[in-house]
């Protein structure tokens, strides 16, 4: 995977170099198919690319984590997925994950060690803010965030279900932005409407989906950007700007992305 900024090394190419990276990068399926997070994907590797960090990605070799699979009941595939991750993995001694994808490092985290999978794994805005405190990444003023109002929409996965709320925030702080937090915000933040398989499921009966009641919040504090940390909260926030015609007012972005923009790398 690469574009012309920035090249990403695969963990077969190293093995057969004899290195062992620092830390493996899950890509998941959304940063490896769609190409909304595509980008998001590509950010991130700039971001550690520019601190310097030994990293690699599975590329081929790496599958689903069966996250999908398992919110939807089929226990059988999942844990055909997840035991096939976990030897592939073990063939390359992974010891420390880090993803952008809340789903993949809630399953990758707290589901995998029950079939023998055991590591360290990291969300990518925890990455991000130790990078900052460690001071390998040096935040420079401007760039295109700067004086925008901002707000921040948890996604549960990280959120509520592995109570990550202050890592992406410290991270928007650090960018010195001005946060404008939702009403319904951290143990009480509202679900995108992606998850537990929902993403690849018709809507069930009810008044109004549940991404355009996220998106009616995000607009009432007349922010100009709302900031995600996961690709289904992005492909929904955005689905809602549409439906609101508001997709040229109200940007949805990564909290990489600001970084890459702010270091304008």
């Amino acid at each position: 995977m690469q574009d012309k900024k920035v090249e990403i090394p695969v963990m077969s190419n190293l093995a057969a170099q004899g290195v062992e990276p620092e830390v493996l990068y899950w890509v998941g399926c959304a940063g490896s198919f769609d190409a909304r997070a595509q980008k998001v994907a590509v950010a991130f590797a700039k971001v550690m690319n520019a601190a310097q960090i030994s990293f690699a990605i599975l590329g081929q070799e790496e599958s689903c984590t069966g996250d999908p699979a398992r919110r939807a009941g089929n226990e059988f595939v999942f844990q055909m997925m997840a035991l096939q991750n976990i030897e592939t993995l073990k063939m390359y001694n992974v010891k420390r994950i880090v993803t952008a994808c809340p789903h993949c490092f809630n399953t990758l985290k707290n589901e995998y060690p029950a079939l023998g999978g055991n590591y360290e794994v990291i969300h990518h805005t925890q990455f991000i803010n130790d990078l900052i405190k460690e001071g390998k990444i040096t935040l420079k003023g401007g760039g295109a965030f700067q004086g925008k109002r901002i707000t921040y929409h948890d996604s549960c996965y990280l959120g509520r279900v592995n109570g990550v709320y202050e890592a992406p925030r410290e991270v928007l702080q650090a960018l010195d932005n001005d946060l404008f937090e939702l009403k319904r915000s951290k143990t009480n933040g509202l679900c995108c409407g992606a998850g537990g398989a929902q993403m690849f499921k018709e809507d069930e009966e009810g008044d109004k989906r549940i991404n355009i009641e996220r998106t009616e919040e995000v607009l009432e504090t007349g922010a100009e950007v709302v900031v995600a940390n996961c690709p289904f909260c992005i492909t929904m926030l955005q689905d809602g700007m549409k439906a609101k015609e508001k997709q040229d007012e109200v940007m949805v972005v990564d909290i990489s992305e600001m970084i890459v923009s702010n270091n304008r790398l």
